[in-house]
Order: C-alpha cells, then structure tokens, then sequence
C-alpha cells in the first residue's frame, strides 16, 4: 500500500467518524502537530478526534488538492461541519453547540511507513474557526487574564 492510499484510509475513517478505523492509519507511537498542539500516540491522536466528532455533525473533510509527491504526502483540504456538540477552548473551556456551520481551510503533510502514518503536521488558522464560532479575541483570553492586562486603548483615543 502506498502513502497515498493511507491517506485515503485515513479520510474515509474521519468523514465516517469511525475513531477505530483512524487510528489504524497511525503507527501507535506517531506524532501528529496542529494548532491545538503536539500530540503522541493513538491515545492524544484519538483525543483529538474525539473532539472534533463530539463537537461538529457532519464533521467531514474534503481534500482538494494533491502535491504529486509521495514522501511526504502533502494536501490542501476543507473541513465542514455544524457545531452541535461539546467543543474545548484553548483556555481549557468547553463550551456547548452554537449551531454554526464551519468551512475551515488547511493543510497537512504526513511521512507514512509501512503503511502508517508516523508523523503529520496539519495548518489552518485557529481564529478562523473560533470566529465561525461566534468568538472574538476577546471572548477566546481566560477571565483572569483579561484582568491583568494593561489597557492600551484603542488607536485614535
């Protein structure tokens, strides 16, 4: 099996949100690298999906465009879905569905080894999605920060 029908393996297992089936595409020790943060193992890379299949229905992703490269196998994709469910916050709130719809874009290049993935790194912009979300900067910092944070004011005051 080459990189590429990995990939596959892997983006049918996500758009049927099938935990089980994406971790198969992972070697059990692989890294995968993300605005969220570095994850290792299946049980961090399974907490990651988790979180996006409990958060988003219709959570599906859908690549449109293929470097024709095989190591590493590099992709622009879109990810869909509607928030529905529990969601974390980077300051480690969750926070419940606001039934918005998301259409975020990115992209990832994995390094696959006998038929797992061993190491992929996924780019998009977080404050896309938060915005799609209905939160500003503002909304996103802790309380407690927002209170220990000098008042620049705003330009032109």
């Amino acid at each position: 099996m080459n990189s590429w029908e990995t990939k596959r393996r892997l983006l049918e297992a996500i758009n049927a949100h099938d935990l089980h089936r994406v971790l198969d595409c992972y070697s059990p020790d692989a890294v995968l690298v993300s605005p969220t943060g570095t994850l290792e193992g299946h049980e961090q890379i399974a907490w990651l999906y988790e979180q996006y299949f409990k958060g988003f229905s219709e959570f599906k992703k859908t690549i449109w465009l293929v470097a024709p490269c095989e190591d590493p196998v590099v992709a622009e994709w879109t990810l869909t879905g509607t928030h529905t469910g529990p969601f974390l916050l980077p300051d480690g709130r969750e926070v419940e569905g606001t039934g918005r719809r998301i259409i975020i874009r990115g992209a990832c290049m994995a390094y696959v080894a006998n038929s797992k993935i061993i190491t992929q790194r996924d780019y998009f912009d977080q404050l896309e999605l938060y915005s799609q979300l209905g939160f500003g900067l503002d909304d996103l910092r802790h309380p407690d920060l927002r209170a220990g944070a000098p008042d620049l004011g705003h330009p032109g005051t």
